[in-house]
């Protein structure tokens, strides 16, 4: 073999055994309730009486258009809150994001207002999909894609790091200083279930979130099956001094009295068993919860959930809670039944990914109002129950009531379009990294008109002024 073509391959060899996925960090000394936390981030101005938790789901650049339309919308809107005038989304406590949307809920949480003047060059009106094909064709890519620990999805991660997200970590969350908390969703592929970015999440895998990228996250929110390669991390569960939380032991013994929490529970067992699950494979968030609402509607529910909510509301520090939900579900395509011939392989792909997803994201919002009306019923048969029991037994006493807490969920989605040409328009953009700039401004303007037509939205807005 002539010289150089050893120096050739010696550059190649090179190339491919460098190249290697950025790693989750091992926990050196772990210290309980360090981390990215949502006790852990300072509330400034934020007032606690009105928790304010937005939603984005997945769809692409389509998605995070959306969402970003509704920020802008709460940007203007005024209210007052404990006497002090203030903009609504100055109260946003919390965002839950899936695929598309965590771009939205990501970048405004690392960069506040600047998310406002730069988000669009940045992101929304970048050919990102484009981008990363010209990344894929690069031959330098080609060699390092030959390596086992490095796969287009690390490509993404890069490209993300360096054009998006500027090479901020969880950390940088925690530096700024201030609400929102972030909640970015992924999907275990083994569990099939949510996989959050949160200290809480990596507390039973031994691992420090801290210095983990940002782009990493949003990477493993957003890798659609088969476009994308799964995000791995690796477990390093019993090397680090954190105890089991004790709601734990106890979802165990109830398994047929408190199904969702025992099933919590099994996947927390899980993550604790490093010989038999070394590493952990994430891929788009959509797949387990193609909205984003699980976790939010978790906290609404139990003490272990993704933050203290439920915790909040019991000791009367949360009078009010708003959830704003914005959905970029598409319309089914139903040009495949005007043809006689079976759909190719790429459409049933499609389907099998898709529909799931988007019948499931029904389910969820259906939850989230069937537990509203659960809390309405306790409170008036609390009511009931003083009635009956002044008539009856004057002198008796009761346990203290439930709480008051106001609750006020609020949809933004396509469906609600009344011009049916309008309709049809948005809810068949496609659902890529890559959208014309007047079609990115049509989806901006009509998230924040869909969040002013929202009849929940007005009922807020004048509750908060009265």
């Amino acid at each position: 073999m002539h010289k150089k073509h050893l120096v050739i391959l010696g550059i190649v060899l090179l190339v491919t055994g460098c190249a290697h996925y950025q790693d989750n960090s091992h926990f050196d000394n772990y210290v309980d309730k360090s981390g990215y936390r949502f006790e852990n981030v300072p509330a400034g101005d934020n007032t606690d009486n009105l928790s304010v938790i937005l939603v984005f789901s997945g769809g692409g650049t389509r998605a995070a258009a959306l969402s970003y339309g509704v920020l802008e919308k709460l940007r203007s809107a005024p209210i007052t809150c404990e006497g002090k005038e203030k903009k609504l989304v100055d109260e946003v406590d919390v965002i839950s994001s899936v695929s598309g949307g965590s771009f939205t809920s990501a970048y405004y949480a690392l960069f506040g207002d600047k998310i406002f003047t730069d988000f669009k060059s940045d992101f929304l009106y970048r050919d990102v999909q484009g981008d990363l094909f010209k990344r894929l064709f690069n031959p330098y890519n080609w060699f390092r894609l030959m390596s086992f620990t490095f796969d287009r999805i690390d490509l993404a991660a890069e490209y993300y790091d360096e054009n998006i997200f500027k090479h901020n970590t969880f950390s940088d969350l925690l530096k700024r200083g201030k609400r929102p908390y972030i909640i970015l969703n992924a999907s275990d592929m083994t569990l099939g279930d949510r996989f959050e970015f949160t200290q809480k999440q990596f507390d039973p895998i031994c691992s420090d979130l801290s210095d983990y990228p940002i782009a990493r996250a949003v990477a493993a929110s957003s890798a659609f099956p088969g476009l994308l390669s799964p995000i791995t991390i690796t477990n390093y569960a019993g090397t680090c001094n954190n105890k089991e939380p004790f709601w734990v032991a106890n979802a165990l013994l109830d398994r047929d009295v408190t199904k969702r929490d025992f099933l919590d529970a099994t996947h927390f067992k899980s993550y604790q068993d490093n010989k038999n699950r070394p590493y952990i494979h994430l891929l788009d968030g959509g797949i387990s919860d193609n909205i984003g609402l699980r976790g939010p509607l978790q906290a609404l529910v139990t003490n272990h959930g993704p933050w203290g909510l439920l915790n909040m509301i019991n000791l009367g520090k949360v009078k009010k809670v708003v959830f704003i939900v914005v959905n970029a579900k598409n319309e089914p395509d139903t040009t495949l039944d005007r043809k006689e011939s079976p759909p190719d392989l790429t459409r049933v792909l499609s389907t099998v990914v898709n529909a799931p997803m988007d019948n499931y994201s029904f389910d969820t919002i259906e939850q989230l109002r069937s537990t509203i009306m659960e809390w309405k019923k306790d409170d008036l048969a609390y009511a009931k129950c003083v009635g009956i029991i002044n008539d009856k037994c004057p002198g008796a006493s009761l346990p203290p009531p439930p709480a008051p807490v106001d609750f006020y969920p609020v949809v933004i989605s396509f469906d609600s379009l009344t011009d049916a040409g309008e309709r049809t328009f948005f809810k068949n953009l496609p659902t890529s990294f890559t959208l014309p700039a007047a079609d990115v401004d049509r989806l901006i303007e009509v998230g924040g008109r869909l969040l002013n037509e929202s009849e929940e939205y007005k009922r807020l807005l004048r509750d908060l002024h009265s």
